[in-house]
């Protein structure tokens, strides 16, 4: 039995933009689709009175940026992943058409000055909105023996493909 709450609480939640990020990439098209597939250069451009929370940030070499798929329009639960043609459950990919239309991306953290960080391997539209960011710790967030669920055949695919 769930403990009583306050339905609307856990309905809705207020987030607010830190800030901006620019990339080369216009428009979907042409846009890599995981970080680990783009050399592109961006910057992240963080609003003047969150600057504060940067402190420290340049003894990173990775950051995770969390962003607003704010060009998506629509929400859908089961779709075909990129180059896929078999539909998966949302939650089993990345696509930007989620309930809440939030995404991530690790990148690596190139110089930061004035509250503007440039990094690499960006993989999201120009001027998209960025929620967060947070620091890239392998001892936390690397997880060798992890399963890549119905991605782990497309993986060993594209592995064989590079050799």
């Amino acid at each position: 039995m769930l403990p009583d709450y306050n339905e609307h609480m856990f309905k809705s939640a207020r987030v607010q933009l830190i800030g901006i990020i620019h990339t080369p990439f216009k428009e979907p098209k042409g846009c890599p689709i995981q970080p680990f597939f783009s050399s592109a250069e961006g910057t992240v451009e963080v609003f003047p009175e969150f600057r504060a929370g940067l402190e420290g940030i340049g003894r990173f070499s990775h950051i995770v940026l969390v962003y607003y798929f704010d060009r998506s329009d629509r929400e859908d639960l089961v779709a075909a992943p990129y180059l896929e043609r078999r539909k998966r459950g949302i939650f089993t990919i990345r696509s930007p058409h989620r309930p809440n239309h939030i995404g991530m991306s690790v990148v690596q953290l190139v110089s930061h000055r004035k509250g503007i960080l440039k990094v690499k391997q960006v993989d999201m539209l120009d001027r998209t909105p960025l929620l967060d960011i947070k620091p890239y710790v392998p001892a936390f967030d690397a997880r060798p023996k992890a399963s890549s669920g119905w991605l782990t055949k497309r993986l060993a695919e594209v592995r064989g493909a590079k050799a």
